[in-house]
């Protein structure tokens, strides 16, 4: 019996595998074949001025990119600070102080997108990039420091005395043996705060930092279905192949062992 058991496990787990590994091309390909289409459509329609001049290859292009722009920003901050300062929480000596940042970290995430962009707005007087990635970056950082903080706290404990009773100092086991183990929660989490970052950043145009959101806001305030269809679809499109790069990351940047 617990053979058949053994031998159905394994056979769950490699159809749950397969199903992942499949999962990984069609995401991309279901992309790009539906951004293509709506292109194709948006493109040969007949189009009246103001839509030709939102639909044009250079324009889709910019908007695209300063969207992904802000996205890297915004990444690039929330590693840099949610990685780092989810290690520092999780040492015995600053334990105490965890739940404040988690509580702030929290208030970032459930104060509404819009109203964090404007209040940074507002108190700083910034336009463009910066003050967009900025309160865009404090309203993702949430998965990736929880993760972090839980990843290395879920290590089990005989691994963390084995590595100190083999000399290992103590950033030695935080950096050999803890994060190691931590990298798959810790990248789900920034899996997470990725596919925040992309959805929000169309909320960007109020604060001048660009981006898609631009052509979605043009296409509902003058009516025209095209352009905001074209922006709309292009936004959701990146926010799809942002949470496909993460789960490549997930499959091949985690500990082996662990697959």
């Amino acid at each position: 019996m617990s053979s058949t058991t053994e031998i159905q496990g394994f056979s769950t787990e490699s159809g749950s595998r397969r199903a992942d590994r499949v999962r990984l091309f069609a995401q991309p390909a279901a992309v790009v074949v539906i951004v293509g289409l709506v292109l194709v459509w948006a493109f040969t329609r007949t189009n009246d001025s103001i839509e030709a001049e939102s639909i044009q290859a250079g324009v889709l292009l910019d908007k695209t990119w300063e969207h992904v722009l802000i996205t890297l920003v915004v990444a690039a901050i929330v590693v840099g600070i949610g990685v780092p300062l989810g290690m520092v929480l999780t040492r015995s000596w600053a334990r105490p102080v965890a739940p404040l940042f988690i509580g702030i970290a929290n208030i970032g995430q459930a104060a509404p997108a819009l109203g964090v962009l404007v209040l940074f707005f507002l108190w700083t007087e910034w336009d463009g990039l910066w003050a967009a990635a900025l309160p865009i970056a404090f309203y993702s950082l949430l998965p990736v420091l929880r993760n972090t903080i839980v990843g290395i706290q879920s290590v089990d404990p005989a691994l963390v005395d084995a590595g100190k009773g083999i000399g290992m100092s103590s950033s030695g086991v935080l950096f050999r043996i803890e994060v190691p183990l931590a990298i798959p929660l810790i990248l789900a989490g920034l899996r997470t705060s990725l596919v925040l970052a992309v959805g929000t950043a169309t909320l960007a145009f109020f604060v001048n930092g660009g981006g898609l959101g631009e052509l979605v806001d043009t296409g509902y305030k003058l009516n025209r279905v095209s352009v905001l269809v074209v922006g709309a679809v292009l936004a959701v499109g990146l926010a799809l192949l942002v949470d496909w790069v993460g789960a490549l990351l997930e499959e091949y940047l985690g500990p082996k062992g662990l697959s």
